[in-house]
């Protein structure tokens, strides 16, 4: 099986602080780390699951995004992934949704071949859930989404079971297929030590053109270790489409809101106060 994974490398939102947005409400990227999503990290063990299930299986991950995004690349490639993919053009930057569906959607067809796609339900920096069933639109494919687990592959079709909001169900598709992966599926597998050591030295071109670059030796010795790096022309898409100018979505304002408690009780771990805390959510039927 071919099998192409869709990542993203996002901005830590889960642990925003103070610092996390800008006077203008936008992202300020220098006080968040840069990580790989979350659920795009557990569609990468369903990928790597069915590549065990299927020997001979190729995974492919593609992530659209500047120089730096090469680091969930690695990131895959320590876990399992076969090859990488970096889409990266000065083109893409401000790409809204419909934008990054097209670009990604074209590097898929220039990917060539291929049985099933998978990406994460959502990216945490966005939580629209739009891309995947974007790009499924945009290449003419069935899809599932909020999948959990890929329950069986036989004869050309696929069982999956996804999540619904008061269960599961289990469905069948055909493939070629687009599956958007759940965050409560199975969590991506850890780093391979073997892996790390392969692949300690994979790099892009842009890294390898950097100045002082040391192992462009080895790049040359070992294809294994080249990141694919392909911009807007190489994959032939329509500049219009991308970017800004291929972006309808116009955010007007985005605010950045704090929770704050109105009161609070601060409660020690002596047996009177874990008394009164207890009897205070039983009277007001917290709890009980």
């Amino acid at each position: 099986m071919n099998i192409i994974v869709l990542a993203k490398q996002v901005p830590d939102t889960r642990n925003a602080g103070s610092q996390a947005m800008n006077a203008d409400g936008t992202i300020n990227r220098s006080a968040l780390p840069a990580i790989f999503n979350p659920d795009d990290l557990n569609a990468l063990e369903q990928a790597l699951v069915l590549k065990e299930s299927n020997p001979g299986s190729k995974v492919t991950v593609l992530t659209m995004g500047p120089g730096r995004a090469a680091d969930i690349l690695r990131e895959a490639l320590y876990r399992g992934a076969d090859e990488a993919v970096l889409l990266s053009d000065r083109a893409f930057a401000g790409a809204d949704t419909l934008a990054t569906s097209y670009a990604l959607s074209m590097a898929v067809r220039k990917i060539g071949a291929f049985d099933i796609i998978l990406c994460g339900r959502q990216a945490i920096d966005g939580d629209t859930a739009q891309v995947g069933p974007q790009v499924a639109q945009m290449l003419g494919l069935p899809q599932v989404t909020y999948v959990r687990r890929i329950v069986s592959l036989d004869g050309g079709k696929m069982v999956l079971e996804r999540a619904i909001e008061n269960g599961t169900e289990k469905v069948q598709a055909p493939l070629p297929l687009l599956l958007t992966v759940d965050g409560s599926a199975a969590p991506c597998r850890p780093r391979n030590v073997y892996r790390m050591l392969r692949f300690k030295r994979v790099a892009t071109p842009q890294e390898s053109a950097a100045e002082g670059f040391k192992y462009n030796a080895q790049l040359a010795a070992d294809d294994a270790l080249r990141i694919k790096e392909w911009n807007l022309e190489y994959v032939g898409g329509d500049a219009a489409r991308c970017g800004l100018s291929g972006s309808p979505t116009k955010v007007k304002k985005v605010d950045n809101i704090v929770f704050k408690a109105k009161e609070s009780k601060r409660f020690t771990a002596a047996d009177e106060d874990i008394k009164a805390l207890v009897g205070e959510l039983l009277e007001n039927h917290t709890i009980g």
